[in-house]
């Protein structure tokens, strides 16, 4: 039986060869691949984002450990589509029209992944019309949009107005987040939820899908 404490430590070091290595073994060994999904991978992004809050981790770190997490879930995805396992929800992500900036909307994408959830990355520069096909298409429960800039969060509005005017809007959820974005303009375009980093955006997305 392979030491699964190592498959922690590995991700929350950013050790993308070793977590690898265990996941492999211990797959070989029959150990319940969401067992390595909910004990050990989600709490030590969880640590990674905590560390990222207090300020121990910057962004190398976060990516690190987000390359080193989705080494594993590459490995086990297939595992539990196969026997039917259903992720937290479906989460239809990207950085809104005119906005070519995706480090921040990579990294939470990466942390909802290894959170347990289903990501549909639409990319950067996304037109409103895109997240509505997209959210048709996949029958998404949340929609994750990001701004970097001043200039394009009016994108966000329009992103909302796009999925009410398309009938699909009660069907989700709608988080933004983004360097210029707060809790108060969330609430202003009718978004359901702020994420201030990385890390809150994930606990904000199980809130959203009722998982919290």
């Amino acid at each position: 039986m392979p030491d699964l404490t190592k498959l922690h430590d590995a991700i929350l070091n950013g050790d993308a060869k070793t977590s690898v290595a265990v996941t492999k073994e211990a797959l070989a060994e029959n150990v319940d691949p969401m067992d390595l999904v909910t004990k050990y991978m989600v709490p030590a992004m969880d640590e990674v984002g905590r560390r990222f809050e207090c300020e121990e981790y910057f962004v190398p770190e976060l990516l690190l450990a987000a390359r080193a997490m989705k080494g594993s879930l590459q490995l086990i995805r297939p595992l539990l589509v196969a026997r039917g396992d259903k992720p937290v929800a479906k989460v239809v992500i990207g950085t809104v029209k005119g906005d070519l900036h995706d480090i921040g909307k990579n990294l939470v994408s990466a942390m909802l992944e290894g959170g347990g959830f289903e990501i549909i990355d639409l990319g950067s520069d996304v037109s409103p019309e895109k997240f509505v096909d997209a959210v048709k298409s996949s029958g998404a429960n949340l929609v994750a949009l990001s701004a970097l800039l001043t200039v394009t969060m009016p994108s966000m509005k329009t992103t909302i107005e796009a999925l009410k005017n398309a009938g699909v809007r009660e069907q989700v959820k709608v988080m933004v987040g983004g360097a210029p974005v707060t809790n108060q303009y969330a609430q202003e375009i009718g978004a359901d939820g702020y994420g201030e980093s990385a890390s809150s955006a994930v606990h904000l997305a199980r809130k959203l899908a009722g998982a919290a």
